[in-house]
C-alpha cells in the first residue's frame, strides 16, 4: 500500500488533470441517462397487473391514459376540445360520449349511470378520457400531458398518474440542484467547526464532488434511474464517504508529526487510509448491496448506484483528496487553525464509570423503541402527500369533488365471451361496495346491440381479437384498505366468468406493491443483518462482537424508525424497507472503529475499564465529527424538498445518523463493560499470550 501512495503522490498532477478531464465524459453520461418518475414501474414483470399492462400496450396501443375534468364548457366546445386534444402526438384516442352517440343525439338518452360519469350539472362539469399510445412515465405522455394543459387552461384539469408523474418531474428537476446546494453549506459549516484548515474542507467537497458526478455519469451504462435515486445519489453519496476524507486528513496530520517530508507523510497517510477505508467501507457497501435482493426492483437500482458511488468515494479519496491538498500544501498550510469544536474524549472515563446506568436506560428505551418500530404507519398512496397546488393534484382532487372518482381499474377479458356474460359481469361489478359504474361496450349499448356496427376505430380501441376492455370508476382511494378489499371482490367475480382475466390499474398495482414490498422488508433487514454480521465476523474473527455491534446499531434503528409511531407520523412505504439497511450499514462503521480501538488496548495489556476508556476516548472525536458529516448531508435536504419520500428518507437519515452517534458512545461502551469477559474469550487478538 505504501507503494501505491508513493505513486500517488509522484503522479499528483497529473491525477489532478486527468480527474478534471474525466468530468468531461461523466458529466455527458450525467445528462444522458434517463430518469424514471414512475415508482410502480419497478414492480416485477412477472406479475399479473404488470403482465397486463403490457398487453394492454401490446395489444391495444394503450400505455397510459388520463381523466381530464373538463368545466364550463358547452358541448360544442367540449367537442372542439377533444379534437384538439387528438391532434397532439402520442394521443391515441379521446373517449367521450359522442366517442359512441352523435352530438344530436341528446345525451341523456345514456344510462344513468353512464350519464353520471360523464356529467356533473351541479358543477358544469364533463369528464372526458384520453388515452396515450406510449407508457405512463414516458417522456412523450408528458409532454403530452403538458400540450393538453395548455389547451384549455383553467377548464381543463387532467388527472391520473400519468398527471402525477409529469408534476413529479418538474418538481424534482427544479429541487435536486438546491438539494446539493443545501448538502454542501451545510457540510461547509460542520467541517468549519471541526476541522484545522479553513481550505481543506473546500478540497474535500471538490474530490468527493468529482466522485459523485463520475458515479451518476456512469448511470448510463443501467440506461435509466429512479428519481428517488438521482435525488438521494449526491446527497448520500457525500453524507456516507465524508468519513474517508476526514480520516485520510487526520492520518496525513500523524504522519506530519513524525516528519516534515510532506510527501513521504501523504504516502504513509494514503496507504493507512486504503487499509482503513476499504474495510470500512466493506460494511457500507453491504448494506446497499442488501437493497438489491429487493422484488420491488427500485432497491436494486438505489442499491446499484449508491454502492457504486462508495466505491467511487473510496477511489477519490486515496487519489484525488492526497493530490489536491499536495499540490495546495502551501495554501493549506497558511490557513490552519485551531478546531472549533473541543474534545469530548475527557468524558469518557465519566461515560466508562457509569456504565450502569447507560444499560439501564438501553433497557428501559428496547420495548417501547422497538414497539414504535413494529407500529409505524406506512403509506402507499404517491399523490396523496404531494404539495396540494400541483396541477396534478388539483385534478385528481376535482375528479373526486366533481364525480365521486378515486380510482379507474381495468378489465381485460376474454373477447368471445358472450354479450349476456359480459352484462351480467357488468351488473355484479356495480354491486361491489365503492364502484361508482362500469363502461364497457355491453354496459352502454345493451347485450342485443350488434359490435359490428360500431365503426371500427371506436371498436378497435376497446376490443380486439383476444380481449375487450371494461373500465370499472371507484369512488375509493388508491391504497386504502377500501379499494384494495374491492380490488379482491373484482378479482373474485371476474374469475367466475373469465378465468385467464385480469384486473389492472394503479389500484391493483398499488396492491401489489403493498404485498411484494412487505415481503422485501423482511427480506433486506435479514440479508443486511446476515451480511454485516458476516463481515464483522472476519474482520474481528469473533463470535460474541457482531452480535453486541449489530444489537447495538438495531437499538439505534429501532428508536429512529420508532418515533414516528409516537409522533403520528405516516411514513412513505420505502422509507421502512431501506433506511435500517442504509443505516445499520452507514452506522455500524462508528461501531468497529471503537471496537478497534478497544481490541487494541486489551491486546497491548490494559484492563477492561482502562481499554475501553480509551478506546472511547479515541474514536468519540471522529464519531461525531462523521455523524455530523452525514447529517449535515442530509438534513437541509429533509426540511426543504417538497417531495415527501424524498423529505421522509432524508429526515430519517439525518436523525439515525445522531442516534447511532449517541447510542454508539453511551451504549457500546457499556456493553463492552458487561461483556468484556465472553468478548475476550470468543475472538481472536485481544490478549497477547500470557495476558488475561
Amino acid at each position: 500500500m505504501k507503494k501505491f501512495g508513493k505513486g500517488v503522490v509522484k503522479c499528483r498532477v497529473l491525477i489532478l488533470i486527468l480527474s478534471v478531464a474525466l468530468l468531461v465524459p461523466a458529466a455527458f453520461g450525467y445528462f444522458h441517462t434517463r430518469v424514471n418518475y414512475d415508482i410502480l414501474s419497478y414492480l416485477p414483470e412477472e406479475i399479473e397487473t404488470m403482465k397486463g399492462q403490457e398487453i394492454l400496450k401490446d395489444d391495444f396501443g394503450i400505455g397510459a391514459f388520463s381523466l381530464c375534468v373538463v368545466e364550463g364548457m358547452e358541448n360544442k366546445d367540449v367537442c372542439a376540445l377533444e379534437e384538439k386534444i387528438e391532434e397532439i402526438p402520442h394521443v391515441k384516442k379521446t373517449v367521450w360520449y359522442d366517442t359512441i352517440a352523435d352530438l344530436s343525439l341528446p345525451m341523456e338518452v345514456l344510462p344513468d349511470d353512464i350519464y353520471k360519469i360523464f356529467n356533473n350539472e351541479d358543477t358544469d362539469s364533463t369528464l372526458l378520457a384520453v388515452l396515450y399510445d406510449t407508457g405512463m412515465s414516458e417522456d412523450e405522455t408528458m409532454d403530452a400531458v403538458k400540450e393538453i394543459r395548455k389547451l384549455a387552461e383553467g377548464q381543463c384539469f387532467v388527472s391520473g398518474m400519468s398527471a402525477v408523474i409529469t408534476d413529479i418531474k418538474d418538481l424534482s428537476d427544479k429541487e435536486v440542484p438546491i438539494y446539493v446546494i443545501i448538502a454542501v453549506i451545510l457540510a461547509i459549516v460542520v467541517l468549519s467547526l471541526t476541522m484545522d484548515s479553513a481550505i481543506v474542507p473546500v478540497f474535500f467537497l471538490l474530490s468527493i464532488g468529482m466522485a459523485i458526478i463520475y458515479n451518476l455519469g456512469t448511470n448510463m451504462i443501467k440506461g435509466e434511474i429512479s428519481y428517488v435515486t438521482q435525488a438521494l445519489a449526491a446527497v448520500l453519496q457525500l453524507g456516507v464517504t465524508m468519513d474517508y476524507s476526514i480520516f485520510l486528513w487526520h492520518s496525513y496530520e500523524d504522519e506530519c508529526s513524525r516528519t516534515d517530508d510532506h510527501k513521504e507523510a501523504m504516502a504513509s497517510a494514503i496507504a493507512n487510509t486504503i487499509t482503513s477505508v476499504v474495510g470500512s467501507s466493506v460494511t457500507t457497501v453491504a448494506g446497499f448491496v442488501a437493497l438489491c435482493f429487493m422484488s420491488f426492483t427500485l432497491g436494486m437500482d438505489l442499491g446499484v448506484v449508491m454502492a457504486k458511488g462508495v466505491v467511487f468515494g473510496v477511489i477519490g479519496c486515496v487519489t484525488i483528496l492526497p493530490s489536491m491538498i499536495l499540490v495546495f500544501d502551501k495554501e493549506v498550510q497558511k490557513t490552519k487553525h485551531r478546531p472549533v469544536l473541543p474534545d469530548l474524549g475527557r468524558i469518557a472515563g465519566w461515560i466508562t464509570g457509569h456504565y450502569k446506568w447507560f444499560v439501564a436506560a438501553f433497557i428501559l428505551i428496547l420495548f417501547p423503541a422497538f414497539y414504535g418500530y413494529t407500529h409505524t404507519d406506512v403509506y402507499y398512496d404517491l399523490a396523496g402527500t404531494l404539495p396540494k397546488d400541483l396541477p396534478s393534484i388539483v385534478a385528481n382532487q376535482k375528479l373526486e369533488d366533481n364525480f365521486d372518482m378515486n380510482a379507474t381499474h381495468i378489465y381485460l377479458v376474454d373477447s368471445s365471451l358472450p354479450a349476456k356474460d359480459v352484462v351480467h359481469m357488468i351488473d355484479e361489478v356495480n354491486e361491489v361496495d365503492g364502484v361508482k359504474a362500469t363502461i364497457g361496450l355491453e354496459a352502454i349499448l345493451g347485450a342485443g346491440f350488434p359490435k359490428e356496427m360500431l365503426p371500427d376505430d371506436i371498436l378497435s380501441v376497446v376490443q380486439n381479437d383476444e380481449y375487450e376492455l371494461l373500465m370499472v370508476s371507484s369512488e375509493y382511494a388508491v391504497a386504502s384498505d377500501e379499494v384494495n378489499a374491492q380490488c379482491e371482490k373484482l378479482d373474485q367475480i371476474l374469475d367466475k366468468y373469465d378465468t385467464k382475466g385480469m384486473l389492472i390499474g394503479e389500484a391493483p398495482c398499488t396492491k401489489d406493491l403493498i404485498n411484494i414490498t412487505d415481503e422485501d422488508f423482511k427480506r433486506v433487514s435479514a440479508v443486511s443483518i446476515l451480511a454485516i454480521f458476516a463481515i464483522i465476523l472476519l474482520v474481528f474473527k469473533s463470535i460474541s462482537l457482531p452480535i453486541i455491534l449489530v444489537a447495538v446499531i438495531e437499538f439505534a434503528i429501532f428508536i429512529n424508525m420508532g418515533i414516528p409511531a409516537y409522533t403520528g407520523t405516516v411514513l412513505p412505504f420505502i422509507a421502512s424497507i431501506v433506511i435500517g439497511t442504509i443505516q445499520l450499514g452507514a452506522t455500524v462503521d462508528y461501531a468497529i472503529l471503537m471496537t478497534n480501538k478497544y481490541k487494541l488496548a486489551r491486546y497491548n495489556g490494559s484492563e477492561k475499564k482502562e481499554a475501553i476508556t480509551q478506546a472511547l476516548q479515541g474514536s468519540i472525536q471522529s464519531i461525531i465529527v462523521s455523524a455530523l458529516s452525514f447529517f449535515s448531508a442530509t438534513f437541509g435536504v429533509g426540511v426543504y424538498s417538497n417531495i415527501d419520500m424524498i423529505s421522509s428518507l432524508c429526515i430519517l437519515m439525518s436523525r439515525g445518523a445522531i442516534i447511532s452517534m449517541f447510542v454508539v458512545i453511551f451504549i457500546l461502551p457499556s456493553m463492552f463493560m458487561i461483556f468484556d469477559k465472553v468478548i475476550v474469550k470468543t475472538s481472536m487478538g485481544f490478549r497477547r499470550h500470557g495476558n488475561q
